[in-house]
């Protein structure tokens, strides 16, 4: 009985043992197949800028150059200290008890320093030779540990201090250095380095997930190219010589904004990377005031059956107060939580914007204010989903989205019907859509105009949509230059009601094969109903109108131009009943996306 109950327990210690072992290899392996989220990096991005890069104090006084100081004058405190990289390894002496001014307070729960330093000849010894003497630890800091914070030594080619991301005030583009990371890589080192929280304390993003990072319409650029040997990030192969404005897209130290070509390249980056089925997720980098535009789109574009998130920071990486770190980790954590899904595993939310811990669909956020809480879903009616602390699902939207929109990548067609002017004929044009692998080509992206109304804007009170210049050089412009075209009008709120003359000038353009959608001004939380506007208008419920813009110019790539009477100022009655039921079909995205 005892023989067998040794047996029994020798058995149950190797069977515990191998479950251990078990489960160790199960968490290697968990390790190892870590789950991958792409990162894209759109333009104006705050999220991926950094403070300009000033000559340090220490360099200052090494080379006999200006200190900088106080508004007084006075001398600064400290020297800032900025992310790099050491060339060879160093040893250093740290302080003990100095992280904290109440780690000696309890030193009797610290083991005893590594030695120490005399503060007179700097000799390092394992024992104390006197009173005086500073207990220290002894680190080798190395280039592998990754980045450490030192200060900016670098001068400019003249030897002065940079005090500005210039050489100084004033000066053409070519002398100014750009802050904007090229993609987003590097500030997700420095949040993995310099990000402290978590169960881990550090690592706080590659702990849980590997990254891709693409250069979808960056805000920082290679002006000299880089070289292939110089790539770990971002591919294979060199990248040629960018253009500021072309190839990235900063606002300092000047602005440059991405044309409507842009728009075509980045779908199709985000949709290869997105329908390649690599990723748990996507997130979408861009300016604090744009991001919600491109998320939407995105939105409506991409053909993905998991989230892709957008995040934005109202202040640079490394500022103070600097939001956008956080942002980013909670996408991650909203990303890998799950709580997005169906009971099939796909998507059952839609792109979102994450900013300061809460989850806004991105049909309805808006950017409000340059502060934290800045983000409202705009409409009236929902956009808060989630919360990322504690990751909590609200509610669910009802618009179609991604993988079920209407409008998404793979169902655009390759061709659809456009018009153009010829003489004082308009005709029907055939305009490519996508290209032989499914891409949008850079002329696809339709020109849609937002017209906004405002009381008192007649000149006169004829009813004569004549007075509205600009429309009607818009319709010429539309005619002549872009064959897929239309309008949005900014009414007031809710059923985007305006004066008579705008409202018959944007039928013209209706009658000339532009729809046009009326959505309420502002942050619009009634509906835009379609029998209030008129029978050539499409109601845009309560879409803001940038967003109605984006979604009208995905329909357009969908449905195509309205039909031309042949007398566009003298419709027959079968003729509007053309445009009629092509409108019809374009209300019919609206009412659902």
């Amino acid at each position: 009985m005892r023989v067998t109950s040794c047996f029994l327990n020798f058995a149950v210690r190797l069977l515990s043992l191998f479950l251990v072992l078990a489960g160790a290899g199960v968490a290697a392996n968990a390790q190892v197949s870590k789950p991958k989220i792409a990162i894209f990096s759109g333009p104006n991005a705050t999220i991926q800028l950094t403070e300009p890069l000033v000559t340090s104090n220490k360099a200052r006084a090494k080379y006999g150059l200006p200190f900088l100081t106080n508004p007084d004058g006075t001398p600064l405190r400290f020297d800032a200290l900025r992310p790099q990289r050491l060339a060879a390894p160093v040893t250093v002496y740290i302080e003990a008890f100095s992280a904290h001014p109440l780690e000696e307070d309890k030193s009797e729960l610290y083991a005893p320093p590594d030695g120490y330093l005399n503060p007179q000849t700097h000799a390092f010894n394992k024992q104390r030779q006197g009173t005086s003497d500073i207990p220290v630890y002894q680190a080798t800091l190395s280039p592998e540990d990754g980045l450490y914070m030192l200060p900016y030594m670098a001068r400019q080619a003249d030897g002065s201090a940079w005090d500005q991301e210039c050489t100084s005030r004033g000066v053409s583009e070519e002398k100014c250095r750009v802050m904007f990371y090229p993609d987003a890589s590097r500030p997700f080192e420095e949040i993995d380095r310099f990000g402290l929280g978590g169960p881990v304390h550090s690592d706080l993003l590659s702990s849980k997930a590997d990254f891709d990072f693409y250069r979808a319409a960056p805000s920082g650029g290679y002006t000299k190219g880089l070289p292939a040997r110089r790539r770990t990030d971002i591919g294979d192969g060199d990248i040629p010589k960018e253009t500021f404005g072309e190839d990235f897209f900063p606002y300092a130290s000047s602005r440059r904004e991405p044309a409507r070509p842009t728009l075509a390249y980045l779908t199709n980056m985000v949709q290869h990377a997105m329908g390649s089925k690599k990723y748990t997720g996507g997130i979408w980098l861009e300016g604090s005031p744009t991001t919600e535009e491109t998320t939407y789109w995105l939105n409506l574009l991409i053909d993905t059956t998991v989230p892709i998130t957008g995040n934005a920071s109202q202040t640079p990486h490394q500022a103070l107060g600097n939001d956008g770190d956080r942002n980013i980790v909670s996408s991650v954590d909203y990303i890998l939580s799950g709580i997005w899904k169906d009971v099939d595993g796909r998507d059952k939310i839609g792109a979102v914007v994450v900013q300061e811990k809460r989850v806004i669909t991105a049909r309805e956020v808006q950017k409000t204010d340059a502060r934290p809480g800045g983000y409202l879903p705009m409409g009236g009616n929902g956009g808060f989903v989630a919360s990322t602390d504690p990751m909590v699902l609200t509610f669910l939207p009802t618009r179609k989205h991604t993988y079920t929109s209407e409008v998404n990548m793979n169902r655009l067609p390759t061709v659809i019907q456009g018009v153009r002017q010829s003489g004082n004929r308009i005709s029907a044009v055939q305009v490519p859509i996508k290209n032989a692998n499914g891409d949008l080509l850079p002329t696809s992206i339709p020109s849609v105009t937002i017209a906004k109304y405002a009381e008192y804007s007649p000149e006169t009170l004829s009813s004569d949509p004549a007075g509205e210049v600009e429309i009607s050089a818009r319709i010429e412009k539309n005619l002549r230059d872009a064959p897929l075209s239309g309008f949005v009008l900014e009414g007031n709120a809710p059923f985007a009601h305006v004066d008579e003359p705008l409202r018959r000038a944007l039928e013209r353009a209706a009658l000339r094969g532009m729809p046009v959608v009326a959505v309420g001004r502002g942050n619009n939380e009634g509906f835009t109903h379609t029998n209030l506007l008129g029978e050539l208008l499409i109601g845009g419920n309560n879409l803001t109108s940038t967003k109605a813009r984006l979604l009208l110019m995905a329909c357009l790539m969908k449905l195509g131009s309205l039909p031309v009477p042949s007398d566009p100022d003298h419709p027959t009655k079968n003729e509007l009943d053309a445009t009629r039921g092509k409108i019809a079909e374009y209300q019919a995205i609206f009412d659902t996306h």
